[in-house]
C-alpha cells in the first residue's frame, strides 16, 4: 500500500511542478478524491489562500445529491465552484488533477466546470 500511495504522491508533485511552470500566473483549480466525497478548490499559489471551494459535503450540494462518490456527486461541484469561482471573479484558471486519472468523476467535474463558465 506505501509504495502506491508513494507513486500516487510522486506523481502528482510532477504534474503539480509541470502545471506550475507552463502557466505561470494563473489560478490553480485542484482536485481531491476520496472514496465517499470529492473536493475542489481555487487556489492562488502566489498568496497560498483558497479563493473559492466546493465539495460534496456542502449543504448546498448535499441535500441535491443521494452519493457523493458519483458522477452526479462530480457535476454538481463542479457547477458550484463555477458559480462561486465567476462570483469571485475568477474566470481563467489551470486544472491540477492532483495525480488522478482525467476519467470518471474527475472528468465530470472538469466538464462541468467549463460549461458553466470557467476556462481551463
Amino acid at each position: 500500500m506505501s509504495l502506491l500511495r508513494n507513486s500516487h504522491e510522486r506523481r502528482k508533485r510532477r504534474i503539480r511542478a509541470k502545471l506550475r511552470h507552463i502557466n505561470a500566473g494563473r489560478l490553480r483549480l485542484t482536485v481531491h478524491r476520496s472514496n465517499c466525497h470529492i473536493y475542489v478548490q481555487v487556489i492562488d499559489d502566489e498568496k497560498a489562500k483558497t479563493l473559492a471551494a466546493a465539495s460534496t459535503i456542502d449543504k448546498d450540494i448535499k441535500k441535491s445529491i443521494k452519493c457523493g462518490s458519483n458522477k452526479d456527486a462530480a457535476i454538481a461541484v463542479g457547477q458550484l465552484i463555477a458559480k462561486r469561482a465567476i462570483k469571485a471573479g475568477i474566470k481563467d484558471v489551470y486544472f491540477d488533477r492532483s495525480g488522478y486519472l482525467y476519467h470518471g468523476r474527475v472528468k465530470a467535474l472538469a466538464d462541468a466546470a467549463r460549461e458553466n463558465g470557467l476556462n481551463f
